[in-house]
């Protein structure tokens, strides 16, 4: 089998750089369709994969990336409408039996979900439908502008957006490291404000401007993608990571898809690798998933309900999930376990029950480390006593808080941190919300924490910490009420974390189901 370029005409006619690898023989045969900003080149071997299983592989660099002309605008409408096109260029094709499967990850899944939920109105000569895709695989998807850039909570995704901004934004090619040497040579760059104007300063780093920069948060329409999901009728395969910090639009688009849809979420990053020294049991195969999941979904094979499975971690066992009304996964109400504030069995607060939040010295997203010295505290910080048994997790964490603070605006971070027996300590969960309000007026908050998809040894001990940033991750809250992309003034924030009604709340595995990935994905 062979690779070759082709360009498809966008609907203005430009033409967009397409790799083209097919199976050998002459049988018309599905297609899947890969459109992404991060160069078609990159995706040869995978290309390769899908033909060596009788697809057609298309990989298309978007409008304005690498080998296509254009101009590259990130998350706006060409992206529909050169995707619809390049779908119902493909059914033409001798080679083609007429299916199409968009796949993508990341901005690529996008790419795939925009052409299939939002394709516009055929073109003169188009039949109404030719350009959208038959089944569509999501995988670690990045929803939107919004979606990207700010928490469903409100906080800025400061460090994330920078890096891919600086990585990708108003350049045709990429450059992976570019906010790293940035930072090498200017330490305190993100400390820069306002935040709508750190690309004037980024820009003598990168050498470039990023006038797109702004736009970014200009944005503020948040679940468009969600939304049409829900009248859609064709299978969904939705793929993300407990570790991926866009986990939760994962769930949130695969739960309110209307067509058969099925969710895998493994012990996975944003790149859906594990750590090198995760056991062999812990691993899958994500290629001979897809083609088999894909297979099943052109043929109609796929029960029309909405299951998958999630990883408990990185110990090989997997735990089905089930939506049902509003809820998931299907477990007993006894399986969420409430752990409450200042209790001996649940979280004991070890200080900071007040605490000072200054946005000159915030706290680190970057560091696991904690102060022991609660005289001067910039954190409340709790401690669970060691678990007596294995513990496992799978499905939604929220932390539910009554706290108050003296200034009109304020973020409360909770960072959970699990220490295995030995005292090493590892990132379990984390989530952060904006409240607005008079001053020192108590609130009840409610901070969702995220998927967990963990198994737990014995021994473990839970920390939790209270805090009011989360830096550089996201954007420092100025305090005053003002908004964080333009403020230039910060001022502290004195905080008060009342235990009494403050708990945590895990969902814990009290029925195992476990079941074989593969087999549950494509049933």
């Amino acid at each position: 089998m062979k690779t070759r370029t082709v360009s498809v005409p966008a609907p203005d006619a430009t033409p967009l750089a397409t790799d083209v690898c097919l199976p050998d023989g002459n049988r018309p045969r599905p297609t899947v369709l890969i459109r992404t900003p991060y160069g078609r080149e990159a995706h040869r071997a995978e290309l390769r994969g899908w033909a060596a299983h009788g697809f057609a592989a298309l990989a298309q660099d978007v409008r304005g990336r690498h080998g296509s002309p254009g101009e590259w605008h990130p998350y706006q409408d060409q992206e529909k409408a050169d995707g619809a096109a390049t779908v119902a260029w493909a059914r033409t094709q001798a080679w083609s039996s007429g299916e199409v499967v968009a796949v993508g990850a990341s901005y690529a899944a996008y790419c795939a979900l925009v052409t299939t939920l939002d394709a516009p109105d055929a073109a003169p000569g188009v039949v109404q439908g030719d350009g959208t895709p038959d089944a569509v695989i999501a995988a670690v998807p990045a929803l939107g502008l919004t979606e990207t850039a700010r928490e469903p909570g409100g906080p800025e995704r400061l460090w994330a957006r920078a890096g891919w901004w600086a990585a990708h934004g108003d350049r045709r090619d990429s450059d992976p490291d570019a906010l790293e040497r940035a930072l090498a040579d200017d330490p305190r760059l993100l400390e820069h404000l306002p935040v709508a104007r750190l690309a004037e300063r980024l820009a003598t780093g990168l050498g470039r401007e990023l006038p797109s920069w702004p736009r970014l948060w200009a944005d503020r329409e948040r679940g468009r993608l969600v939304a049409l999901g829900s009248a859609a009728r064709l299978p969904l395969l939705a793929v993300g990571g407990t570790r991926d910090p866009f986990a939760e639009d994962t769930v949130a688009l695969w739960r309110g898809w209307g067509g058969p849809a099925r969710l895998l979420l493994g012990p996975w990053g944003h790149h859906l690798t594990a750590d090198r020294s995760v056991p062999a049991r812990a691993r899958l195969n994500l290629g001979a998933l897809y083609v088999r999941w894909a297979h099943a979904a052109l043929a109609g094979r796929l029960e029309p309900t909405r299951h998958g499975a999630i990883a408990l971690g990185d110990s090989g066992r997997w735990h089905t999930t089930r939506v049902r009304g509003t809820h998931w996964p299907e477990t007993a109400p006894e399986a969420e376990c409430r752990w409450p504030f200042g209790s001996s069995t649940g979280l004991r607060l070890l200080h900071g029950a007040e605490f000072s939040a200054d946005p000159t010295r915030p706290v680190r997203s970057d560091d696991l480390a904690v102060p022991v010295d609660g005289d001067h505290a910039d954190r409340c910080l709790l401690l669970s006593p060691p678990l007596p048994r294995p513990l496992d997790l799978a499905g939604t964490a929220v932390a539910r808080i009554t706290v108050t603070a003296d200034t009109p605006s304020a973020d409360w971070a909770v960072r959970l941190t699990a220490l295995d027996p030995s005292g090493r300590a590892g990132p379990l969960a984390f989530g952060i919300v904006r409240r607005t309000g008079p001053p020192g007026e108590a609130a009840d908050i409610t901070v969702p924490l995220g998927t967990l998809g963990r198994r737990l040894p014995a021994g473990t001990r839970l920390r939790a910490e209270i805090a009011g940033h989360h830096f550089p991750a996201h954007a420092r809250n100025p305090h005053t009420g003002d908004d964080p992309v333009t403020a230039t003034r910060l001022v502290p924030s004195r905080r008060t974390v009342n235990p009494r009604g403050s708990a945590l709340h895990l969902p814990v595995v009290a029925r195992r189901r476990y079941v074989e990935p593969v087999p549950e994905i494509c049933r």
